[in-house]
């Protein structure tokens, strides 16, 4: 299928970022040059894409929202500057950006002790530079405190036997008492907060924050079964505060996201959940772009098996096969077999693996050898 007018194949490139070699946007810009290198005719849009974790914000930005920085504070306590992205009404806010695993360093993972303050402190960044619907990205996440930290940040009340405030963390939550959300900002009353993730784990038990991604954090075995006992007596203070549905939204799907900043969103923003890579979708204006294209190209770092389970290619792949739209994709390495790729919506997959062998040469020359494997995908497939 082609543009009946100029005969020309139009192309949309919908990809996720390459893990630690390039950003969404970078990605893009390789995958266009070397389409246009083999098929010069070729019409080709650009709509770097996320799935709500690190690097959501950079897409947005690269999507047309305007970056807005703010100082906030990281999960050791200490000031950092985050980026969240503003059109009009609407932001997003990145998680990773002020509670990020990324922002420590290896030898300095605080499993017990990191907190989502900051992420709290950029959420109030965007009610103050006008926004009323939030699309709240999470993944990547340093901490395990339930959104303790964040919803203390926008207001309330989290206390000990004492009346002290709990310090920050997950594993000092199981000296709280007292649970006050009362003071939370009143803003938060009249904005929709949408919890973008690609996870839906409950928050607590063998499928729960702790339990699973815990040990990502820096926890060992001991302090994953505090952290999720710690958890446990949130619920059960929330519960007293704020009724059964405290119990309920603890089992919902999202609210284990990023150390249970999902279950923090959920019971004291009144957010909603949705599977990240759908929500930036909507927002990145995904269904506009689609409408004019014959062809998509997505991907990532790594196509595998979790790419299967809500990660951005995945998604893009659904909404294009729901539109009748061939979809293919570029990689950094591939570890889906053709019927796997078949069954996700991708007709054929292009890992760089498959021109450089060598993992770690594939990392640092990931520009030019994606360059590369878009100019063959357009040779062979378009």
């Amino acid at each position: 299928m082609t543009d009946t007018e100029t005969g020309a194949v139009r192309v949309l490139i919908a990809a996720d970022k390459f893990k630690g070699s390039l950003t969404a946007a970078e990605v893009a810009a390789r995958v266009t040059a070397g389409v246009l290198a083999a098929r010069p005719a070729a019409t080709v849009t650009a709509l770097p894409v996320a799935d709500g974790g690190d690097g959501t914000v950079a897409a947005a930005v690269a999507g047309g929202f305007e970056a807005r920085e703010a100082e906030v504070t990281d999960p050791l306590g200490l000031p950092v500057r985050a980026t969240f992205a503003l059109r009009g009404d609407v932001a997003v806010v990145e998680m990773a950006q002020a509670s990020g695993l990324a922002l420590l360093p290896r030898y300095a993972l605080a499993p017990m002790t990191a907190t989502t303050y900051g992420t709290g402190e950029l959420i109030a960044a965007a009610l103050d530079a006008g926004a009323r619907r939030i699309v709240l990205g999470v993944g990547g996440s340093a901490t395990t405190d339930g959104g303790v930290g964040m919803l203390t940040a926008l207001g309330a009340r989290f206390l000990d036997e004492d009346g002290d405030p709990v310090p920050h963390g997950g594993g000092p939550l199981r000296e709280l008492v007292t649970a006050d959300l009362s003071g939370l900002d009143p803003r938060l009353a009249d904005t929709t907060v949408v919890l973008a993730s690609d996870v839906d784990n409950p928050l607590t038990g063998p499928q729960g924050a702790a339990a699973v991604y815990g040990p990502q954090k820096g926890a060992d075995p001991v302090e994953v079964e505090l952290l999720d006992s710690a958890l446990g007596t949130l619920v059960k203070v929330l519960e007293r505060a704020e009724g059964p549905r405290a119990t309920e939204l603890a089992r919902s799907p999202g609210a284990g996201a990023a150390g249970g900043v999902g279950y923090g969103a959920l019971i004291g923003l009144g957010a909603s959940f949705r599977p990240g890579i759908e929500v930036l979708l909507d927002v990145l204006g995904f269904e506009a772009a689609l409408a004019q294209a014959d062809v998509v190209i997505t991907g990532e770092g790594s196509l595998d098996r979790q790419t299967l389970h809500g990660k951005a290619p995945a998604g893009v792949a659904a909404a294009a096969r729901a539109a009748g739209r061939r979809v293919l994709a570029v990689c950094g390495r591939l570890a889906l077999d053709d019927a796997a790729l078949a069954g996700a919506g991708i007709e054929a997959a292009y890992p760089l693996t498959a021109l450089e062998p060598d993992t770690e040469r594939c990392m640092v020359e990931a520009g030019p050898l994606l360059e590369k494997a878009a100019q063959l995908l357009a040779a062979e497939r378009l």
